[in-house]
């Protein structure tokens, strides 16, 4: 009977520990290569703002 608690004992503890390595590895995965690409498209965005008030105050100006 040990011998079957320690194996189920084994089987949770070992599907934690990979739960707990796929959960670090998508969260690493997303701060390496999806937050930085979100952040590149959100800093071309405001450029693309600032360009297009600055080019409408130079046509427009009093």
């Amino acid at each position: 009977m040990a011998q079957k608690h320690g194996v189920i004992k084994g089987i949770v503890i070992g599907s934690l520990a990979t739960a707990g390595a796929v959960l670090g590895s998508a969260l690493t995965y997303r701060q390496k290569v999806i937050k930085p690409v979100n952040d590149e498209e959100d800093r071309i965005e405001a450029n693309r703002r600032k360009a297009n008030r600055k080019a409408h105050s130079a046509h427009h100006a009093n």
